[in-house]
């Protein structure tokens, strides 16, 4: 056993045998203080967001949002939006951290979006990731960003296309920096957010 780790490993990985669908069905953006903080620190974490668990089984298995408050769903087109989370190390400095990233892109350019747009891009997010891709018991993956320092609206797009077949839309990048890599959220039981642990979590998709 090595002596000069700070941590033990947990556990290897077989090749995986089923297949999967990469991209993001649905995203949900939450206002980082709409969830319940630390009145000491006005930190989520440990109080609107909980993880339970230790690695490798850590997951967030509660959410307490205020009253009134609620996440508002995007339905996204097929094949067109990413994460990614890039792992930034420094050996020299014995730093660590992490950067979750989203690029969504919406179709049509409208009044509405125009101005939701401006909302989005000032206040600080947390997001959630609905993954087309499915556990083992046909609940889709969620990822949860910013937990720690929420997400920001940093760059994107919106374009009207010059060509009859061009995209006419939006391209919309939320990005973050973190301390831990981000967490999947417990299973829901029949639709997103209606674990019975989660308190005042209502989605919004009109």
């Amino acid at each position: 056993m090595s002596t000069t780790s700070c941590s033990n490993l947990t556990k290897g990985r077989q090749l995986q045998c089923d297949r999967i669908a990469g991209g993001i069905k649905n995203v949900y953006f939450g206002q980082y203080d709409d969830f319940d903080a630390n009145a000491g620190t006005g930190e989520i974490l440990g109080t609107g967001i909980i993880i339970t668990g230790t690695a490798p089984d850590q997951e967030v298995t509660d959410i307490n949002m205020a009253n009134g408050s609620a996440l508002r769903r995007y339905s996204l087109p097929r094949g067109e939006s990413s994460f990614t989370e890039t792992i930034v190390g420094s050996t020299e400095n014995g730093t660590v951290h992490y950067t979750p990233q989203i690029t969504i892109k919406l179709n049509h350019l409208s009044t509405a979006d125009q101005n939701e747009l401006k909302l989005l891009s000032t206040v600080k997010l947390v997001i959630f990731a609905e993954l087309n891709q499915l556990k083992a018991n046909g609940k889709n993956i969620i990822l949860c960003m910013g937990i720690r320092n929420g997400m920001r609206l940093n760059s994107g797009t919106n374009l009207s296309g010059a060509g009859f077949g061009d995209h006419n839309g939006y391209s919309w990048t939320f990005d973050g920096m973190e301390e831990d890599v981000t967490q999947v959220v417990a299973d829901y039981t029949t639709v997103p957010f209606d674990n019975n642990a989660f308190a005042n979590v209502t989605v919004d998709i009109s």
